[in-house]
């Protein structure tokens, strides 16, 4: 794989970093990263930059500051070849994201960002895969609660299965389990953008309903049978009794497919992924499973009408807006995936993240993804073009998600 260059002015630019995640994510790498890594802020206003570093305290007092356009190319281009690592929170990516993918992957520029937009990524992977490849660039989306846990759990159980002579996955189900926090305003805008630009075009509409939207080639899919996206209650007692449909399973299912798939299918041929949300035991289980079905499908016919958006306009989150310090860190996320692999064993990879999982703990993937991303190439898998994080980042990441207080165990089932 090419080596981007070494003559770069700064490790890591936090791209946004005047938003509310954008700004979590700088301070956790005012915590976290070593005293060594070169760190810069960016964003559109340099007197918000200002406050925002002001806010960070005495270790990022120097940290240098860059005035930029997302939408500007030559300020992307300008802002890619000043360092090795952009991590950006700045979306809606579909509108805002590609001119800087570009410039990353034409500068051999690692990049990381927490986009769930499926269109963006498809495009992302048409226009700057190849040229990304050729750079040695690793184009990394989806790094925060949506896709990390279910990429990197699926990843473990298949690196555990192949070490122990297992056989590869099989039926493989997320199933989240508990969860303290709110919906992210910035998953809300991803949520208006993709039913938007469905609505608007009907090859988009084809698109998030693929499957394996984001394959590198669907003609090359194995396609083990029809994977829909579940839809209503699911009842299954090994998974816990009755379940839902995640909300952002659309998104995180595809993710994981395209891990498979740029893998070579090493996690299976036959692997079949889905994902759910548990309601609980009897009696009330099948109630709250429903509600929260009808919900995610109330909330997604709700913002597709402009009538009902600009009611529920008025009470969701903006993007920028979260939650106070104490709710952030009250809050935290439980998830197991199961598996069974074609030898017949049944694993489990379980899940358990401290912060609320779209601000806190997002923030804290985010920012270990920038850092391994900017840190010993030879511990990474060797691989340069648009990746996933378990195919870009694979062990390194796991390890040092596990340091920062996450925890992901491979178990076999009960």
């Amino acid at each position: 794989m090419p080596t981007p260059s070494t003559d770069r002015d700064f490790d890591v630019v936090v791209h946004g970093a005047t938003g509310f995640v954008g700004a979590l994510t700088a301070a956790h790498l005012r915590d976290a990263a070593p005293d060594e890594v070169r760190i810069a802020l960016s964003g559109r206003s340099r007197t918000r930059l200002e406050e925002t570093r002001a806010d960070l305290g005495d270790r990022a007092a120097a940290w240098p500051l860059l005035e930029v356009d997302s939408l500007d190319g030559d300020d992307m281009a300008r802002l890619a070849a000043s360092t090795h690592v952009v991590a950006t929170t700045v979306g809606p990516y579909d509108r805002l994201g590609l001119p800087l993918v570009l410039a990353c992957a034409a500068a051999g520029t690692h990049y990381a960002d927490l986009t769930g937009e499926i269109s963006f990524m498809r495009r992302s992977i048409d226009e700057a895969h190849d040229v990304a490849a050729a750079s040695g660039a690793r184009i990394v989306h989806s790094c925060g609660f949506d896709s990390i846990p279910s990429d990197l759990g699926v990843f473990l159980l298949a690196e555990h299965a192949a070490r122990h002579d297992l056989g590869t996955l099989g039926d493989t189900t997320l199933v989240l389990k508990a969860m303290r926090g709110g919906i992210s305003g910035g998953t809300i805008d991803t949520m208006r953008t993709q039913l938007d630009r469905a609505i608007e075009d009907r090859a988009t509409r084809r698109l998030m309903a693929d499957p394996f939207a984001l394959s590198p080639s669907r003609d090359d899919e194995p396609d083990p049978g029809p994977q829909p996206d579940p839809v209503g209650v699911v009842v299954d007692e090994e998974l816990g009794g009755w379940l839902a449909p995640l909300v952002m399973g659309r998104v995180n299912t595809r993710v994981v497919r395209r891990s498979n798939a740029l893998t070579g299918h090493a996690w299976g041929r036959d692997l079949r992924y889905r994902e759910l949300v548990l309601g609980g035991p009897l009696p009330m289980g099948p109630v709250e499973a429903a509600a929260v079905a009808g919900g995610t499908a109330a909330l997604a016919v709700g913002l597709a009408f402009p009538p009902t958006r600009a009611v529920l306009d008025r009470v969701l989150p903006e993007p920028g807006e979260g939650p106070g310090e104490r709710t952030r860190e009250r809050g935290f996320f439980r998830i197991d995936i199961h598996t069974t692999t074609t030898s017949g064993a049944h694993l489990v990879c379980e899940i358990q993240v401290p912060g609320d999982p779209g601000y806190k703990a997002t923030s804290v993937m985010l920012g270990q993804a920038a850092l391994a991303l900017a840190g010993d190439p030879g511990v990474l898998p060797d691989r340069a073009g648009v990746l996933t994080p378990s195919t870009a980042l694979g062990h390194e990441l796991a390890r040092r998600l596990r340091a920062a207080g996450h925890r992901y165990d491979v178990v076999a089932a009960d």
